[in-house]
């Protein structure tokens, strides 16, 4: 990865409009019609990774550490959502990200996310070997 001061501050987009199996009933986890939690999360998962694009080095990358969400309010079939990240830490391979999620000017949802980086053939090596012995 690039030096820290390079990465700090570095921004992602990603957009989607909810659809009907977007939904927390198509996903079985509630009644409503209205985005289930997963679909926000993982739409400020993809402006997180997009923010990095130019910034890792050819066969890195990074996996999901954690993540604190905070539903703000629903969006419905639809909606047209957008998510920005921004970097705002780094510590030795980890990284923190500050994003939100927005219908329009109507914030929808905000999250704390963290990835750590990792080289994809070794950490893919290191997990097969892993799935063997258990």
């Amino acid at each position: 990865m690039k030096p820290s001061e390079e990465v700090i501050g570095a921004v992602g987009f990603s957009v989607m409009t909810v659809r009907p199996g977007d939904t927390s009933v198509a996903m079985g986890v509630g009644d409503l019609p209205i985005i289930a939690q997963s679909h926000l999360l993982s739409l400020m998962e993809h402006a997180a990774i997009i923010s990095l694009d130019e910034y890792l080095e050819p066969g890195e990358t990074t996996i999901a550490i954690s993540s604190e969400m905070l539903s703000l309010t629903p969006a419905s079939i639809g909606a047209e959502l957008r998510a920005t990240s921004r970097c705002i830490e780094i510590e030795n391979t980890e990284l923190t990200f500050e994003c939100e999620v927005y219908e329009g000017e109507r914030q929808v949802a905000a999250a704390m996310i963290k990835r750590a980086t990792v080289e994809r053939v070794s950490f893919l090596a290191r997990t097969a070997a892993q799935s063997l012995i258990s």
